[in-house]
């Protein structure tokens, strides 16, 4: 344990940093004890009714084509039940979907035809679940065997955190920073890092990429305009992913605008509270404008689809209803269909930097488990829907 003393200074400057220090080596502490022994995370097994879920199949079908060998019997065998790890569900996709007459059934990959979905999560009032949702679109994607991308826009680095990096504890690798800078960029290859997670690989970042900021205000220009820096780099590895997810700071920047620029599709949390409502329009109105003035400057904005998602939902509560009930009247289908829960699993998956799709459903209530994973599917089955809509599948 830190010892704990008293706060020794009193002039602010050096009081922030004391505070600053203290609660970083608390925070290191915690993780490295979290992560332990090798400070990664790791993915828990899946039940043989979870996996068949996942695959879209039946039991029985899982039974038979273990007894005909199409499938090898997973590791984990307990009292005559199997669990499957993630790479043993991707495995399995691969090895169905060879013997599948219908292409993409296992591994709905995006064909030639079918353009990379670069999705931004973008709003500037903080705590509108923007990194929660990020995640849990890149796990629901992931475990559907699709090829996915987290691109964390964020400085604070909140996504590259629950994707197993922790920001906090100083990381050798490059960042999301190294590939846009000005200065001698990298290729976005060599940023990218696969995680713990069969299926979904990592752009991260850290509080360096708050420099972009400062750098685009000096060096962008007609000939390298900051709205493209983020377009290009995603460039550079598009025949590897089906998805991208950005996560965007929870400010109006060149960031979240370079990430506009970049985006196939717009997606804006909101919780329902007329806070904000009122939050979200003003950014609305600053982002139209900024929209505005990129499009002037040569940038070419088109979107296969730009939502609100309701999240933090409370089904029981009356006021935040009636203000969900106005969004739908107001715009509606530009508001999702389905609804990000508020929900004590999600929280408490989340302190913990999990999604729910890492936790394991006999750990908690299994109606509020039910409750949240159902309310996350549905978010994620909608997303996908609109992704296959805008590559022309049925």
């Amino acid at each position: 344990m830190i010892p704990v003393t008293p706060l020794a200074n009193e002039r602010p400057s050096a009081l922030a940093t004391e505070i600053s220090e203290r609660l970083n080596a608390a925070i290191r502490e915690h993780l490295l004890s979290a992560f332990a022994p090798d400070n990664s995370k790791t993915l828990r097994s899946f039940s043989a009714p979870e996996t068949a879920e996942l695959l879209g199949v039946s039991g029985q079908f899982m039974r038979k084509v273990h007894a005909e060998g199409t499938l090898p019997e997973p590791e984990d065998i307990r009292g005559g039940r199997r669990y499957y790890t993630a790479q043993e569900i991707w495995d399995a996709r691969e090895i169905l979907e060879k013997t599948s007459r219908k292409k993409g059934r296992y591994m709905p990959r995006r064909s030639g035809e079918e353009k990379l979905q670069i999705l931004q999560l973008m709003n500037f009032k903080g705590g509108s679940s923007k990194s929660t949702t990020s995640v849990h679109l890149a796990h629901y994607f992931a475990l559907r065997g699709y090829r996915v991308l987290a691109l964390d826009l964020d400085p604070q680095g909140s996504l590259t955190s629950m994707c197993g990096i922790s920001p906090e504890i100083e990381f050798d690798g490059l960042t999301v920073y190294d590939a846009i800078r000005y200065d001698d960029p990298v290729s976005m290859a060599d940023v990218v890092v696969q995680t713990y997670f069969p299926g979904l690989s990592i752009a991260p970042s850290r509080l360096m990429l708050s420099e972009f900021e400062t750098e685009s205000a000096v060096h962008s220009n007609p000939d390298q305009p900051f709205f493209t820096r983020i377009r290009n780099a995603l460039a550079q590895v598009e025949d590897d992913f089906d998805i991208v997810l950005m996560d965007s700071p929870p400010q109006l920047g060149f960031l979240t605008i370079a990430g506009m620029a970049a985006a196939s599709s717009l997606i804006v949390p909101l919780t329902p509270s007329m806070l904000d409502v009122s939050s979200t329009a003003q950014f609305l109105e600053l982002a139209g404008a900024y929209m505005g003035v990129i499009e002037d400057a040569g940038a070419s904005l088109q979107y296969d689809f730009f939502k609100f998602l309701i999240t933090r939902d409370e089904p029981t509560d009356v006021p935040s209803q009636q203000l969900t009930s106005f969004m739908r009247a107001l715009f509606q289908d530009r508001v999702m269909s389905a609804t990000a829960l508020k929900s004590t699993a999600i929280s408490d998956a989340t302190m913990l930097k999990q999604s729910i799709y890492e936790v394991v459903r006999s750990e908690m209530t299994r109606a509020t488990y039910d409750r949240a994973k159902g309310s996350m599917d549905a978010v994620g089955l909608e997303v996908e829907t609109m992704i296959h809509q805008s590559w022309g599948r049925k």
